[in-house]
């Protein structure tokens, strides 16, 4: 507990010391935009001083510091109005100043980017200079932004990584789950083929044995599937509809005649490289969650199609239905919405389908108090 809570105040001092950071840079960001931008400011003024000085210029003013000023500014785009008219621009391209709407436009910008100076060169006269930021200025406006975007994408990126991290260590786990079940169930298994030898030899009733040694071989069956969670399994070609038909009807004779099944697929067989015993716990697992949505009483159905290259297997039931925005989130661990369950079963499917057999599960359809259609994808055997 005491690692736990020392691990998540580390946490937190590290988001808000990097919230810290991050206003920091974005503040220092302002006030070096600001202290540019008052800058710029006094650069116009001195050169609507120079303006001023060359407009009322005679044969003995020296007119070589307006001249330079005039000249030192590079990069700062202006245009001088008088009476509303363009009379002179600076730093501006020779479309823009020759065009006249282009160049009103450009105005409009101008006014928008800073107040003018007014220049009144002599009583009553006025000039008026419009100026906007220069390149420098504009690339420091929008590097918060830049600032900000990257931020975004590193947290993502941590986000991401944390997040995988913590879905492999919860694989994991439930990988290590399954072992030990299997490991744990195998030990009485053992125990259980012997005494049902035992009784053989004993000439107990046939039947008695026969339905022993079926439970016996279900609980193999169970072992044999949790084994093979958290490793690769061995993949085969076989005929999808046969293995699929196997699995529907030992569960249809095992339920409550209240549930009317029905199955429907091609006549011609269908090759797919999957592994028996996992595909066959991918059928209980979609068979048992509709008889489960529809409490025992109902109509289900199991239907398999395909086109060029897929084959799908579509379940279909008559339950309350699934709401829209939890398509996705009942595949994820913990996911329930029984009031006694773990939620691993949509889980453990979702990984048999798509991490071992390559294939894809979603839900198709589903409509609040009429049904749920879930379909399970995978790629024929070429």
């Amino acid at each position: 507990m005491q690692f736990s809570d020392k691990k998540n105040t580390t946490r937190w001092v590290i988001i808000f010391a990097s919230f810290f950071i991050i206003s920091l840079i974005l503040w220092n960001t302002y006030t070096f935009f600001q202290i540019f931008k008052n800058e710029e400011r006094l650069k116009m003024n001195l050169w609507a001083n120079a303006q001023k000085t060359l407009k009322n210029a005679d044969e003995n003013t020296d007119v070589e510091l307006p001249l330079q000023i005039f000249s030192n500014n590079t990069s700062i785009p202006i245009i001088l109005t008088e009476n509303d008219s363009i009379i002179n621009t600076v730093n501006i391209d020779e479309e823009t100043v020759k065009d006249k709407i282009k160049a009103k436009a450009f105005l409009s910008d101008l006014r928008n980017e800073n107040e003018p100076i007014v220049i009144e060169y002599v009583p009553k006269k006025f000039q008026k200079l419009y100026y906007g930021n220069s390149a420098l200025l504009n690339k420091l406006k929008y590097y918060p932004i830049a600032l900000m975007l990257i931020i975004v994408l590193f947290a993502g990126v941590v986000y991401n990584f944390y997040r995988s991290n913590k879905m492999a260590t919860q694989n994991k786990l439930w990988a290590g789950m399954a072992k030990e079940t299997a490991h744990q169930i195998g030990t009485p298994l053992s125990s259980l083929i012997g005494w049902v030898e035992l009784l053989k030899s004993e000439n107990v009733e046939e039947s008695t044995t026969f339905e022993i040694e079926k439970d016996i071989e279900r609980l193999q069956t169970i072992t044999d599937r949790f084994s093979k969670i958290g490793s690769e399994p061995k993949l085969e070609i076989k005929d999808i509809i046969e293995e699929t038909l196997q699995s529907y009807d030992y569960l249809q004779s095992r339920f409550s005649k209240q549930i009317e099944f029905s199955f429907k697929a091609p006549k011609s067989p269908i090759m797919v490289s999957l592994n028996p015993t996992l595909h066959s716990w991918t059928i209980e697992n979609l068979v048992k969650n509709a008889i489960d949505a529809m409490k025992g009483r109902g109509k289900l159905s199991l239907e398999i199609e395909q086109d060029a290259g897929h084959v799908k297997i579509n379940v279909t039931d008559t339950g309350g239905g699934i709401q829209k925005k939890q398509f996705k989130s009942i595949f994820e661990p913990g996911f329930t919405t029984k009031k006694r369950g773990w939620g691993l079963g949509l889980s453990l499917t979702r990984r048999i389908v798509e991490e071992y057999h390559k294939g894809t599960i979603k839900v198709l359809n589903s409509e609040i108090g009429k049904g749920t259609t879930m379909q399970v994808s995978f790629k024929k055997a070429s």
